[in-house]
This record gives C-alpha cells, sequence and structure tokens, in this order.
C-alpha cells in the first residue's frame, strides 16, 4: 500500500475530513486529495506535520504494508497504551468533571469579582454612614457591639444578639491601631485590601481557564501527550507563581501603607508545588516525544 492509501486510512481513523486535514496542515483541501490520490507528495516539512497530527513516524506513514491502522495497533500491542472501555470510560468521565468543576470555578470567580468590585465602589459611600464609637457600630441605624480580643474582632448586632467574629493574622494590637487610624486611612487600606483581592482572583480565574483546556483535550484527544497540553500545564505552573507571590507583594506593600503586621511571606510547600507542576510538563513533553515512535494512544474502541 502506497503513502496516498495510508494517508486516506489515518485520516479515516481519526474521522477527520479533508478539509479539516487540509486546515492543520494549512495547504488547500486539493492538495490533500491529490496526496491520497498519489497524484503529488507533500514536502518534508509538511510530512512531519502529519506525523506530528496522527502521531505516527515517518516509516508508519510511508511504508508500504500499513494496510489499517487497527491492525497496526494489534501488531505494536506492547508499545500501544490502550484502556480497557470501562477504563476509558472512567477517564473521560474523571477528566470531563474537572474541566466542568474549572469552568464552574470561573464563572464563580466572574461574579465575585463583579461583586467585590461594586463593594469597592460603594465603600467610600458606606463608609460615610458608619459611625463607630468606643464598643459600638452605628450603620444606617442600625446598632452593634464589637469587641477586639487579640485577633478577633467580635460584632454583635443589638436587636437580635447574633455575633460575628472576624480573624485578622496580625500581631498589631487592633483596638490601638483602630483608634489611631481616620476613617479615610481605614477606608483606603479596604480599598488595597480589595484591589489585591480582586488581582489574585484573576490570576485563579487564568489558572483555571488552562485546567479546563487542558483537561477538555484529555477528554477530547486520543492522548495527553500533545504540546498544546504541556503549553497548559506550563502556563498553570507559571501562574501557580505568580498566585503565591502575589498575596506576599500585596501584604508587603499593605505593611508599608498601613504599618500593621500582617506576617506575611512564603511557605516552603508552596515552592514544592510549584516544582511538581513544572515536572509534569517535562513529563507530559518527553510522553510526546516516546509517542512519536510507539504511536501510543490512550482511548481505543469501546469494545478494545
Amino acid at each position: 500500500m502506497k503513502f496516498g492509501d495510508n494517508l486516506q486510512n489515518l485520516r479515516k481513523s481519526k474521522k477527520m475530513s479533508q478539509e479539516k486535514l487540509a486546515e492543520k496542515v494549512d495547504v488547500s483541501r486539493q492538495s490533500i486529495s491529490k496526496w491520497e490520490r498519489g497524484e503529488s507528495y507533500p514536502t518534508m516539512n509538511n510530512i512531519m506535520t502529519l506525523c506530528e497530527i496522527f502521531h505516527c513516524n515517518i516509516n508508519e506513514l510511508v511504508q508500504e504494508n500499513l494496510t489499517d491502522i487497527n491492525s497496526l495497533d494489534e501488531e505494536i500491542k506492547m508499545s500501544v497504551v490502550k484502556f480497557k472501555a470501562e477504563k476509558q470510560k472512567k477517564m473521560k468521565g474523571i477528566s470531563k468533571a474537572i474541566y466542568v468543576t474549572a469552568r464552574i470555578g470561573k464563572i464563580t470567580i466572574v461574579l465575585s469579582v463583579i461583586i467585590l468590585a461594586v463593594l469597592l465602589l460603594l465603600l467610600p459611600i458606606v463608609a460615610n454612614g458608619i459611625k463607630i464609637t468606643e464598643n459600638n457600630i452605628s450603620f444606617f441605624g442600625e446598632n452593634y457591639k464589637y469587641e477586639i480580643d487579640e485577633k478577633n474582632v467580635i460584632v454583635t448586632e443589638e436587636k437580635t444578639g447574633k455575633s460575628t467574629s472576624i480573624y485578622v493574622d496580625t500581631d498589631s494590637d487592633l483596638q490601638e491601631y483602630y483608634n489611631s487610624r481616620s476613617k479615610t486611612f481605614l477606608v483606603v487600606s479596604a480599598e488595597i485590601v480589595g484591589i489585591c483581592l480582586i488581582a489574585f482572583l484573576g490570576i485563579t480565574f487564568i489558572i483555571l481557564r488552562n485546567i479546563e483546556k487542558l483537561f477538555i483535550n484529555i477528554h477530547n484527544e486520543d492522548t495527553p501527550f500533545t504540546l498544546e497540553n504541556v503549553k497548559y500545564i506550563r502556563k498553570i505552573a507559571m501562574f501557580l507563581i505568580i498566585a503565591i507571590i502575589t498575596p506576599t507583594v500585596c501584604g508587603v506593600l499593605f505593611q508599608a501603607f498601613a504599618e500593621i503586621d500582617m506576617n506575611v511571606g512564603i511557605e516552603l510547600m508552596d515552592l514544592i508545588l510549584v516544582l511538581i507542576i513544572f515536572s509534569m510538563a517535562y513529563i507530559f513533553e518527553y510522553g510526546y516525544e516516546l509517542q512519536l515512535d510507539s504511536r501510543g494512544k490512550m482511548y481505543g474502541n469501546e469494545n478494545e
């Protein structure tokens, strides 16, 4: 069997039209048709692109005895990664659950950012409606009692007696700090904290977006070992580093502005987590190189 027949069998095994393959190779549909009919042959660059698309090496693409992609899989069975039907279903289910969860997380973050942005815009107005005296807060006619216990601010509604405790991770004396600061200063400080929180949520959104794309590909593709997936994993690792650094940087800036100790710092376990993610990126890249020789597949037919 010649190159054209091999190409046609590979394309059909992927359930790919000539138009779709032409788009991936960046040639015309007529060129694909001529290649399959044996009227012309692709350039070496195009052959390498075809090998990448079909996860095969050049010999498998051009050799005379490639009759059917499924029979070839049986011949090199020891070098092919296949899941049984029940394992395929489980893997696809897990992949779908992860990318759906990431998508829900993205939506939640968008809504949170919108709400937080509105609150920051309204904060100066709301602050004007708050009157604070010793151990008493008046908020637009509603009265609350408050007390500061080490690192906790305990607010109690006067009518219902319901209490809410707010933990503040600081070594500073909160009561003394509040008494020595103006309301305007406290509002500006709260605005800075809100802006930093929005920035952190934005970084988290980008991480979730790349997780979503990664696991959509793993759910849909023959193998997770693709250069596109490697790119997503590296982006996840990169933005995890930014997510770890951002609270520390914001905390240091806030400490300098507000003159309050926030106990900021980077934990060793966070750095280890990023190292693991980067290691996964290199593993996926190495797996991609290996599969070019083995034409490994993660998903086979449902009956295999």
